[in-house]
């Protein structure tokens, strides 16, 4: 799916994220409000990963929405 209807639908978005990546918090959601360089940083932070494992989650899940 194209990441700019992920960032326009963001609220849709923030509980299969969640689901996803259940470290991250409902603030760390309100954060990232869809943009994608945020949710990566979150994500290295919360799971302690590289930024390249943390993209290639990221659009992975991306593509299954």
């Amino acid at each position: 799916m194209n990441w700019d209807i992920i960032e326009g639908r963001w609220t849709e978005f923030k509980g299969k994220a969640q689901v996803q990546w259940g470290k991250l918090t409902n603030d760390d959601l309100d954060i990232i409000n869809g943009n994608r360089k945020e949710l990566a940083g979150r994500i290295q932070a919360r799971y302690g990963i590289a930024k390249e494992e943390a993209e290639r989650q990221i659009d992975e899940w991306a593509s299954r929405h």
